[in-house]
Parts: structure tokens; sequence; C-alpha cells
């Protein structure tokens, strides 16, 4: 199990070859190779812009450090340029000598489309972040969305219908969709297997399939049969002709939705039946693309969603990426992981998430009959800390380890979030939670082209180190 932790970093793998470990497979995604040189005297944001963005877009930074969207849109100080080797990323460098009096990007900023409005989270959340760096450093930065794609919508009222219409979200992953009746009427819109969707039209951000019924069938009680046309099909739905129909199918069943209160999703969906107990329940992912959906210790559940009588928290993994091979990691954002999960974004899933992650039918997923019991959250496992005291006069001194388990995570490590002082000294604190973990450390500056082999070490205990920028002495306390 690929064990994380919340001082993770970004995901940067080294296109160096790590010496101390040249049987270790190395990956380098395109999404994490830097577009824009680094400037002394600027910081960097790199972004990637929500897929569709048109490299001539006119796109900018504002936040109360340069007077807001209206003082920053049009001012060309705070506009992007779109890199020269990707069609999806933009950088800007800001200068501090431009920023308002008393103000950084740390107290809050966003990016604005001149033409598709101001970034949004993928639920349509207004954005602000507060990343900023040192001179010389870059910082990465992804947006969702932007504010035109919720204002999207279609009218139904736009499409003239003959008579009542059957509106069908079509979940089944068929191929074909055909409609059957019998009732008052058989053969209503023909023999079996009846008739193909009159057409589709998007509502509230989903798109149905839809059936007119025709005029003059309005009162006629009529039963629905929902089949592929080539052998499989769903119950039949009584139905009787004097109003609009909505529908959810899949390939399991059929249930009536409110087209009010429809869940839009943004791409496939992992729903979860949440029997934790926990108080948060967070979703990282790493695999083809590490970080997806938020570093350490991940996203939040897009939303909850009820389905055949249960309640779903559910997380949209977005358009963008269909077809990526995942590893989904579940966890309470305080220490406590479940094992790695596999999925390739290619489908919806269903899972019961409780003392381990299990895949479900929602069909028949009854919560209580079978699943495992809620649990509290498990007692943490040990953790043992490496204390370095840092004389290399790096910039930023990173730690990666590799052997039993990568314990600081992947390349290029951990950065110590918090420093201690033992007899007088300062060491930087990294927290161990693999108790017994023999692994070899390499010390880098945080992916910047300088490392070194470090000592191997064993995790039975608490580590004192010193290095210094060529190598590490262990120390005895």
């Amino acid at each position: 199990m690929k064990k994380l932790y919340k001082f993770l970093l970004p995901a940067l793998l080294p296109v160096m070859a790590l010496t101390a470990c040249d049987d270790k497979e190395e990956i380098v995604f395109e999404s994490q190779l830097p577009q824009f040189e680094l400037r002394s005297d600027a910081v960097l944001y790199e972004v990637i812009m929500p897929q569709g963005t048109l490299a001539e877009e006119e796109l900018y930074i504002s936040g109360a450090f340069n007077g807001g969207d209206e003082l920053a849109v049009g001012d060309p100080r705070w506009r992007l340029e779109p890199a020269e080797n990707v069609d999806y990323k933009w950088g800007i460098y800001l200068f501090p000598s431009d920023f308002a009096e008393g103000k950084t990007p740390a107290d809050g900023f966003h990016f604005v489309s001149a033409v598709n409005g101001a970034e949004r989270t993928l639920k349509g959340l207004e954005v602000t972040h507060t990343d900023y760096a040192a001179l010389g450093q870059r910082v990465n930065i992804t947006v969702q969305r932007w504010q035109s794609y919720f204002e999207k919508e279609e009218d139904p009222g736009e499409i003239e219908h003959d008579g009542y219409a059957v509106f069908v979200d079509d979940q089944t992953g068929w191929d074909n969709l055909y409609l059957y009746q019998w009732g008052e009427v058989n053969d209503l819109g023909g023999s079996w297997p009846g008739a193909t969707p009159t057409g589709t039209v998007d509502i509230k951000g989903v798109t149905y399939k839809y059936f007119d019924m025709g005029e003059a069938n309005k009162g006629l009680g009529q039963n629905l049969i929902f089949n592929n046309g080539d052998g499989t099909q769903l119950a039949d739905f009584g139905y009787t002709i004097d109003h609009d129909l909505y529908v959810r199918i899949t390939a399991d069943g059929c249930e009536e939705i409110d087209p009010d209160n429809a869940v839009t999703h943004d791409g496939y969906v992992v729903y979860v039946a949440d029997i934790t107990g926990w108080d948060k329940l967070y979703l990282y992912q790493w695999g083809e693309v590490n970080d997806l959906g938020g570093s350490w210790p991940g996203a939040e559940p897009t939303g909850t969603q009820v389905i055949n009588g249960v309640t779903y928290k559910y997380f949209d993994m977005g358009e963008a990426n269909a077809g990526l091979g995942q590893n989904l990691i579940f966890n309470n954002g305080d220490g406590t992981q479940l094992a790695d999960f596999g999925y390739t974004i290619d489908h919806d899933v269903y899972l019961e998430v409780g003392k381990a992650v299990k895949e479900i039918d929602p069909a028949t997923y009854v919560p209580d009959g079978g699943g495992d019991d809620p649990v509290p959250n498990p007692e943490p496992t040990v953790t043992y800390y490496l204390y370095v005291a840092d004389n290399s006069g790096w910039d930023e001194m990173a730690v990666y380890a590799w052997g039993d388990s990568e314990v600081f995570g992947g390349w290029p490590g951990a950065v110590a979030e918090e420093a201690k002082k033992v007899n007088g000294k300062l060491y930087w604190r990294f927290p161990v939670t693999a108790e017994g973990a023999n692994v070899n450390l390499i010390f880098n500056n945080n992916n910047g082209g300088v490392q070194f082999d470090g000592p191997n070490v064993t995790f039975d205990h608490d580590v004192y180190m010193t290095i210094t920028a060529t190598g590490a002495e262990i120390e005895e306390l």
C-alpha cells in the first residue's frame, strides 16, 4: 500500500537518475514539467487551465494585491501568457514592486477569463487561493472551471414536443436505447424493441434522451420497457401519459427523478457508502496523475445522492480525466487511511468504505445487510521522527526515502513543516508512521537539481543527523 502523509509535497518527479536506486522506475508526467524559467526578481505562477481554454483568451490574476477584477482585468501586468510547448498551461511573473501597499497574493486571489468569467470549483463555488512563495520560486495551481460553465442551460420549452414526453437520464452504458410500450395500447410507438429516442436536450446541465409520447395519446395508461434492442431489458415501469416524466436508468433499474434536483456530474463518479464512522472523509489519488483532486489528504466529497434508498457520498472525477488509471486512498484527513483501491476512470463505481474498501452493486446493496460494522478511528500507529540539522545552505531542503516504503512520499520527498530544539540545537522534524521501515535516504534541494545519498536507517527509534551540502552524519543523542 502506498502510505501518504499530510505533509506530502506536489509530486514533481526527477528527470535525473537517482544514483542510489537505479532499479526504481522513474515516471515524469507532462503536466508536472515546468514550462517557464524562474526569475530571481519575481514569483512565478504556472497554472493549468480548464479543458477548452483557448491560447488567445485573455486570462488574468486578480486579488487585493492588484485591485481585484475591476482593475486587474485589462492590465497587461496581470495577464498570463500561454506556454509554448503545451496547450493547457499559462504562466505569469509577479513583481512585489507592483503590489498594493501592504498586500501580497497571500491575502487571497483567483484567476479570471475576460470572456468566461472568474474561476470556480467543480461544484461551481467561488475560489480564493493564498499560495505565495519567495522570489525566484515557482507556484503550481490548477483552475477547475470558469464561471460560464455553470451558466449554460437549455430550456426544454425551446423544443416543440408532440404531447407529453419521457425524459431519460441514460446511465446504462448500452450502445442503443429503445422504449417499448404495452397497456391500454400495445405496441404504442412500434413493435418490439420499440421506439428510439426522439432527440436529446440539456436541462440544468443534465443531458436527457427524450421520447415524445404523442398528443393523441394523452391519458393512456402504459407500461414502459427500456431495452437495448439486443435482449437486455429493464423491468416494466408504469406511467399514465398525463405529465412529462423524468427518469434515470442504469443497467439495473429505472427510477423517477425530479429534474429541479437532479445531480449534474462532471465525468464519471465514485459513489461511496460511508460506514467508517469518521468525522470526515477524503479521497486522495495517485497513479497516472498524482494529486488528482488535490494534495494530501485529497478531496472532500463533491456531494451526496440518494440511489435506491441509499445515501451515497460521491466524488466527481472530471470529464477531462476519463481513462486515467488511478489508485484511490480513502482517509479521514487526520492520519487514518485505508488500503489503495485501483480504479480506471472509465465507468461509475460504487464502493462501501468501512474497515476496508469493496465494490458493491447499487441495485442490491443494503447498508446493514452484511457490510462491515461502522468502526471508530483506529489507534494511530507508532510514530518516530527523523530530526535533521540543516547546514546545507539550500533555499529549501527535502528528504526522500526508498527501500521498504517511500515513507516521505514520492520524489522529491517531504519538506519539514516544523522545527524543534533538542539540547539547544535546532532540528527540522519529519514524522514517520511506518514502524520498523528500513530505508535509504536521499537529501535534495527540493528537486532543484542538487542531491546526495544519505545513510541507511531503520525507523524503530527516532533518528538524529546533521547534513551539509554534500553529506549527512548520524548523531547519537
